[in-house]
C-alpha cells in the first residue's frame, strides 16, 4: 500500500472529484505534503496512512490487492476514472514516447517535439474536464459544449474541435472545412494536423504564442520529413493511452517541470553527455521555500529559472503558510534557453500562476529595471544558475549596472561569486535570498598566501554581514551531477540574533537512498527547515560561527570546514602536510645523530 500511495490518492481524487488542495483538507496536512506524496518522492507516516485508507473506503477505492507493484483498482462511481498513472508510469510513457522516435532527430531535440504535444494533451485533457463540469450545470453534454464555443470566456483555453485529443489520435470524427476558396484543407498526415493544431490554438488563445507552436512538426529538409509521421503517430498513440489522462485530477501540478528534467537527464545518460544544465531537484526547491518563508503579495524573483520549478515552489509553500490569504505573490523570472522558457511558461500556465517571464543572459541582460533604469530588486530572490561557469572579466569589470566591482571586486574564472554578486544587487533592503551552486565556491583560496579574488569577494560578503548561512546538501541529488550542491542563504536584514553570525549546516547525511538518485523526505525537508530557522548548534549537524571566526578561518564558509560528521575524511593540503612534517623531520634527524653518538661508544 505505501508503495502505491500516490496511485491511491490519485484513484481518491478522481472518485471524489476533489482537487489536491481538499484532499489536503480532509487528511489535516498541508498542499504541499499531498503535492509530495503524489510525485511519489516520500511516502506518509503510519497516521496519515490511516487518514488516507479511510477515504480511499469513502471513494470506493479498492485496496484489497494493493501490494508493492499492483495497480490500484476502483470501484467507479459516475463520473470516475481508474487506472490513473502514477509519476512512475508518466516518466515510462515521456521515454516510450522519445524511444519511438529515436534516430529521427539528435536526442537533445526530442524534447522539443514531445513536451509542446505533451502540453496540447494536458490542454486537451482539461477542456474536456471544463465541457463535463459544464454539462452538470446543464445537463447535457452537447449543450455544455454549445456553450462554451459560443462563450470561450467560460474555459481557461479554448481548443478548436481539430486540436481536441480525439481528433488527433483519430479516435473521434473530425472533417476538415474547406477554406474561403472552397479548397481541402484536410493534412495529409499527422505531422501536418499536429501542425494546423497547435497554430489553431493560438489563433483562438493569443497567450499562447510561442509556447505551443514552439515547432513544426512537418519540417522537411531535402525532400524528408524530419520525424517519420508513423513514428509521430506512434507518439501519439503512446500519449493516448487512458491510464496517462493529464486532467484537473489525474496529475500533480508540477508534472511539466518533472517531465521535463525527466527527459533532458534521460537524453543525457542515452548519450554519455551532461545535458548541460542543473535542474533543482523538486525537494531541494522546497527545502528553499521553506527556510525562506515567503509571504502574500511579496516579490520574487528567479534570474536563472529554466522550468519556473522555483518560483512555483515559493506560491506553493506561501499558499501552504497562509491558508486564509487570496493574495498571491508577484513572481518574476528570467530565462536565456528557449526551450526552457518556453516550458517555464507552459508550467505557469498549468499551474494558473501570474509569473512575469523574460527571455535575456542575466549576467549580460538582466530584462527587469525599475522606471529609473536601475534594476528591479525584489523580496525574495532563487536561482540555481549553471555551476562553475566562465565568463569573459570584461563583462564584470565593463558592468553598467556596477554589480561587481562594488561589491567585493571582479571575479575571474569561475562566475559562482559573480552570481551571489548580481544576486545582491537584485535584492531590496529588507531582501533575503537562497541559491544553490558548487561546493568549492565556498573555500576556493582560503589557505592561500597569493591573492585570490574569489576570496576577496567572500570576504566582503562577510565583512559586510549578508551571508546568513550555507547549507551543504546530500551527494548524488541533482540529476546530471553526482556533486552535493550548496544552498548559500543571503540576507540585507538579518535579525539581531544573527548579526555578525554564519550559520553552517552540514545536512550531507540528511537523506534517503534511492536508485538512480537520492531524495529529501519530507521529514528531512521539516526538520532541516527547522533546525536552521531555530538556528542553535547541534553536534554533527550545525554551528554557529561567528564573522571575527570567519575571518580567521580565512572565509572558508564550507559547512564540512566547520560541523564534522562521524565518518568524515578530512583532506588537507599537501602544504600544510609538509608543514607539519618538517618539524618531525627535524626531530627524527636528531634523534638520528644522538643514536649513532651512542653507537660510537660501544
Amino acid at each position: 500500500m505505501t508503495e502505491n500511495v500516490a496511485t491511491v490518492l490519485h484513484a481518491i481524487r478522481a472518485n471524489l472529484d476533489l482537487t489536491q488542495a481538499e484532499v489536503a483538507e480532509r487528511l489535516g496536512v498541508s498542499f504541499a505534503t499531498v503535492n509530495r506524496w503524489e510525485g511519489g518522492g516520500n511516502k506518509p507516516q503510519r497516521a496519515p496512512m490511516a487518514r488516507i485508507v479511510e477515504l480511499a473506503a469513502e471513494a470506493g477505492v479498492d485496496l484489497a490487492d494493493v501490494g508493492d507493484t499492483a495497480p490500484v483498482t476502483s470501484r467507479r462511481r459516475r463520473g470516475a476514472r481508474s487506472d490513473i498513472g502514477t509519476t512512475k508510469s508518466m516518466e515510462q510513457m515521456l521515454w516510450d514516447a522519445a524511444s519511438s522516435i529515436r534516430g529521427e532527430k539528435d536526442a537533445a531535440k526530442f524534447k522539443d517535439y514531445l513536451l509542446p504535444l505533451l502540453f496540447l494533451k494536458r490542454l486537451s485533457d482539461v477542456f474536456d474536464d471544463e465541457i463535463s463540469r459544464l454539462a452538470e450545470e446543464y445537463g447535457d453534454p452537447e449543450v455544455a459544449l454549445e456553450i462554451a464555443e459560443s462563450d470561450t470566456e467560460l474555459l481557461r483555453f479554448y481548443l478548436p474541435p481539430e486540436a481536441r485529443w480525439g481528433a488527433v489520435s483519430g479516435r473521434e470524427p473530425y472533417t476538415w472545412p474547406p477554406d474561403e476558396r472552397g479548397r481541402p484543407t484536410e493534412p495529409k498526415d499527422i505531422g501536418e494536423h499536429l501542425t494546423k493544431a497547435t497554430r489553431a490554438v493560438v489563433r483562438h488563445n493569443p497567450s499562447l504564442s510561442g509556447v505551443i507552436d514552439v515547432v513544426d512538426f512537418a519540417t522537411e529538409r531535402n525532400g524528408e520529413r524530419d520525424i517519420n509521421p508513423a513514428k509521430l503517430r506512434g507518439v501519439v498513440e503512446a500519449f493516448s493511452d487512458p491510464r496517462y489522462r493529464l486532467g484537473l485530477a489525474d496529475v500533480q501540478p508540477d508534472f511539466l517541470g518533472r517531465a521535463y528534467e525527466y527527459l533532458l537527464r534521460k537524453f543525457a545518460e542515452g548519450s554519455g553527455q551532461s545535458a548541460g544544465e542543473f535542474f533543482t531537484p523538486t525537494e531541494v526547491g522546497f527545502l528553499m521555500a521553506s527556510i525562506l518563508r515567503p509571504r502574500p503579495g511579496e516579490t520574487s524573483h528567479d534570474y536563472a529559472c529554466g522550468s519556473g520549478g522555483l518560483l512555483i515552489k515559493l506560491q506553493l509553500v506561501a499558499r501552504e503558510l497562509d491558508k486564509t490569504s487570496k493574495v498571491p505573490l508577484k513572481l518574476f523570472g528570467q530565462e536565456l534557453q528557449a526551450e526552457s522558457y518556453a516550458v517555464a511558461r507552459m508550467n505557469t500556465i498549468i499551474h494558473d500562476m501570474d509569473v512575469e517571464l523574460r527571455r535575456g543572459d542575466t549576467m549580460i541582460n538582466p530584462k527587469f529595471h525599475e522606471p529609473a533604469g536601475g534594476l528591479m530588486r525584489y523580496d525574495i530572490v532563487v536561482a540555481n544558475p549553471m555551476w562553475n561557469q566562465t565568463f569573459s572579466p570584461d563583462i564584470f569589470e565593463d558592468d553598467p549596472y556596477d554589480r561587481f566591482a562594488r561589491a567585493g571586486g571582479v571575479t575571474s574564472g569561475k562566475g559562482d561569486w559573480a552570481w551571489l554578486q548580481h544576486t545582491l544587487a537584485v535584492m531590496n533592503d529588507g531582501g533575503r535570498a537562497a541559491v544553490v551552486l558548487d561546493p568549492g565556491a565556498m573555500s576556493r583560496g582560503s589557505g592561500s598566501k597569493n591573492d585570490d579574488k574569489e576570496r576577496n569577494i567572500r570576504r566582503w560578503f562577510v565583512d559586510h554581514d549578508y551571508v546568513e548561512g550555507v547549507i551543504l546538501l546530500p551527494e548524488n541529488l541533482f540529476y546530471n551531477t553526482s556533486a552535493a550542491g550548496i544552498i548559500v542563504l543571503l540576507n540585507k536584514r538579518k535579525s539581531a540574533a544573527r548579526k555578525g553570525k554564519f550559520i553552517a549546516l552540514n545536512a550531507s547525511q540528511c537523506f534517503t537512498k534511492g536508485r538512480p538518485k537520492n531524495h529529501l523526505s519530507e521529514e528531512d525537508i521539516a526538520y532541516l527547515a527547522g533546525v536552521y530557522a531555530a538556528g542553535n548548534e547541534i553536534d554533527g549537524i550545525l554551528k554557529v560561527v561567528t564573522n571575527a571566526e570567519l575571518e580567521r578561518a580565512d572565509y572558508n564558509l564550507m559547512p564540512s570546514f566547520w560541523v564534522n560528521q562521524a565518518g568524515d575524511q578530512v583532506h588537507r593540503s599537501v602544504k600544510e602536510i609538509l608543514a607539519d612534517l618538517e618539524p618531525l623531520d627535524s626531530r627524527a634527524r636528531a634523534v638520528d645523530a644522538a643514536l649513532a653518538a651512542m653507537l660510537v661508544n660501544l
